[in-house]
């Protein structure tokens, strides 16, 4: 661990009082201080690991022409920073190679790993419990309504059009299985405006922030699912959470989403990770497995699986699960990223995302035949309409290296940004959007 552990002040005073001396500079005493060096380097100032990156990459483009897309294309998966750290750490062996947790007593590392994950989910979501993950975004959304059909029994699921597509396709197919009804329900000026709710309802499903980046009131929400005797359920983008107030707090009782944009890469569309958060009422239900804290006979912490929801382990017509491996090791990833950013960070990215969105879109929607979709507050996305179709935009833009986004429809393009997007670069999209619509 010495790769990754800096040394500790203690660390520090041990290594000295071995060698028999006071401090740091006693270990400099023998030489002359005529050779020593006592004024400052003239260097230049530091800079972060992300801008050394983008230096680098500028160095290596002297030598081979090539030239990255300029991307600000999202709709559910995002080019964030992710820093050395994560590769760092989960390409060690113990990490990289082991399977499934079969022999939990012997499985303590992965198993620690499991479990500060779920805490960082639960402080993340504002719920009580977390699996220790699912294979993605749009499974944990099915999963999260198996789950309401066994709590309540009903036969209807009421989804808003403001979930992720792949989402809504995936809870379709699998609630041809379970016997349910899915009903869609448009958007109102980029929100979810719910009909009236019945007793037939099992769950309603939203997304925050929504496809269209729009913010959910998600209390009003959870308020009329609740009314109605269904769960509430929320596929939350986790970035957006650091500012946002946590869905479990505004009275949701299932938190699912995919975790991609958590020390996860693009490559080609995965693989990443979904999260899963449930109520205490929930707990029995929930998919996959649960890491937990314990101590053994001479009083030492320690960890187990303490919760097993997969046919496998329990009698097939108890289980609530086939999930086993699920995505462990990029849920790794995930922690990891959230340990790296810290409490304070993951805020401070949030506020840079809101700030160079706000400037996106105020720009944008300046532009002469560009209007905003809609007018909500919204955090790395928004969607624009484009007078004339926006094929030609894509197209445009395209050829000057920029994608400008996703093609919602004939005249709906939406956009995204991620603190990998400059100023330079966004006044760039800007222009292109501008030349082409004129």
């Amino acid at each position: 661990m010495s790769r990754y552990t800096s040394v500790t002040e203690d660390d520090l005073e041990e290594m000295l009082a071995t060698i028999g001396v006071g401090t740091v500079d006693d270990l400099f005493a023998d030489i002359p201080q005529a050779l020593r060096l006592d004024r400052p380097l003239a260097l230049d100032d530091g800079l972060s690991e992300q801008e050394v990156y983008s230096e680098l990459r500028a160095l290596a483009a002297r030598n081979v022409s090539t030239e990255d897309e300029v991307t600000f294309l999202g709709a559910g998966m995002y080019d964030h920073y992710i820093p050395a750290l994560v590769d760092s750490i989960i390409m060690r062996s113990e990490f990289l190679t082991p399977y499934t947790p079969y022999q939990p007593e012997i499985s303590q590392g992965g198993l620690q790993a499991m479990f500060e994950y779920q805490t960082a989910i639960c402080e993340l979501t504002g719920l009580p419990v977390s699996n220790a993950s699912v294979y993605e975004g749009p499974s944990a959304v099915a999963a999260a309504g198996y789950i309401a059909k066994h709590h309540n029994g009903r036969k209807r699921f009421v989804v808003s059009r403001g979930v992720h597509p792949h989402a809504i396709e995936t809870l379709q197919t699998l609630a041809v299985g379970y016997g349910m009804e899915v009903e869609i329900v448009e958007l109102a000026d980029g929100v979810t405006k719910l009909p009236q709710l019945d007793e037939q309802v099992s769950a309603v499903i939203v997304a925050q922030p929504n496809f269209l980046g729009a913010i959910e009131p998600l209390g009003e929400i959870a308020d009329a699912a609740h009314a109605a005797g269904a769960l509430a359920v929320c596929s939350a983008d986790p970035i957006p959470l650091g500012l946002l107030q946590a869905p479990g707090d505004q009275g949701i009782d299932i938190v699912v989403g995919e975790g991609q944009t958590l020390g996860n890469r693009l490559d080609f569309g995965g693989p990443s990770f979904g999260f899963f958060a449930v109520s205490q009422e929930l707990i029995r239900r929930i998919p996959g497995r649960i890491a937990g804290e314990t101590r053994d006979m001479d009083g030492k912490r320690g960890f187990v699986l303490t919760l097993q929801t997969r046919e496998q382990h329990i009698r097939r017509e108890k289980a609530t699960s086939n999930i086993c491996t699920s995505q462990a090791l990029n849920a790794l990833a995930g922690v990891i990223y959230l340990s790296w950013l810290g409490r304070r960070g993951l805020v401070e990215l949030g506020e840079l995302l809101v700030q160079r969105t706000a400037y996106a879109r105020e720009r944008l929607a300046s532009i002469s035949g560009v209007s905003l979709s809609h007018t909500q507050p919204v955090v790395r996305e928004f969607p624009i309409r484009v007078e004339g179709g926006v094929d030609r935009v894509i197209a445009h833009c395209k050829a000057q290296g920029i994608n400008p986004g996703y093609r919602l429809s004939d005249d709906e393009l939406l956009v995204a940004i991620t603190e990998q997007r400059t100023r330079r670069q966004i006044d760039g999209l800007v222009d292109a959007v501008r030349e082409a619509v004129a």
